[in-house]
């Protein structure tokens, strides 16, 4: 991996519509700051993704369970009642807030359900089914327009248990290592490292939200500089539930 890493943010994305060719708007507006290269992580927002792939809910055909309505508070118990269905289990609440566990294994406010950047005052945007998958052929589209071996990252904004704030994080990861295990590698002081395992795919996502931002209307970026390409899957970045010890 290189010391020197370039992030470039990449406008002009439109407003996103179920089945849209996401890959062809990516390497269009990559075309514009001088295409893509081979070795480039690309990092796309969620909800672009989810967007594309139709994992939008429209409230109107939403009846909230005798369950949402006692989790809403002062909330649409209709948002409730998606985030029960989103959920796999229910890890914290304080309502109106949930955090869940989502089938996936990540563990976040909301069960990853949001209503910013959604397609409506009355529309969710809900968490991909298989966002590896989503990565996966994000990139082989990519590939096949543009000629780049590239890899990509599907980024999401996750709060911290003991930290204020958010931060961008991967949750589907394709042609890039996600985790690197430093177990026996030694330090400059020549130290064993033991227990040392680096979240590549993590600290790449939170890099390019640095130009994507949360209001700007940029869904994706490109990271250059960095040599990280492997098998990693987003799902290499889900904490075991059997080393989880806050549950």
């Amino acid at each position: 991996m290189t010391r020197e890493v370039r992030v470039i943010p990449l406008r002009g994305i439109p407003e996103l519509e179920a089945g849209d060719d996401l890959a062809a708007l990516v390497v269009a507006a990559a075309a514009d700051v001088g295409g893509l290269e081979d070795d480039d992580v690309l990092v796309v927002a969620q909800k672009a993704v989810s967007k594309v792939e139709g994992r939008v809910v429209d409230l109107a055909d939403v009846e909230p369970s005798p369950r949402a309505r006692e989790l809403a508070a002062d909330q649409d118990p209709r948002r409730l009642e998606v985030i029960l269905r989103e959920s796999r289990e229910i890890v914290r609440t304080r309502p109106p807030l949930v955090i869940a566990e989502t089938p996936h294994g990540f563990v976040c406010a909301s069960a990853g359900v949001d209503a910013s950047n959604a397609k409506g005052p009355d529309t969710l945007v809900l968490l991909p089914i298989d966002p590896d998958g989503s990565a996966e052929r994000l990139r082989l589209g990519v590939r096949r327009l543009a000629g780049a071996s590239v890899g990509v990252i599907v980024s999401d904004s996750f709060g911290r248990a003991w930290r204020r704030g958010t931060t961008d994080v991967a949750l589907g990861v394709s042609g890039i290592v996600a985790l690197r295990d430093l177990t026996g590698a030694r330090d400059s002081t020549g130290y064993e490292l033991h227990a040392t395992e680096i979240a590549i795919a993590d600290e790449v996502a939170g890099a390019a939200q640095l130009v994507m931002g949360k209001t700007e209307g940029i869904p994706a970026a490109i990271v250059r500089g960095l040599r990280a390409s492997g098998e990693g899957r987003g799902a290499d970045l889900v904490m075991p539930r059997e080393r989880d010890l806050f549950r």
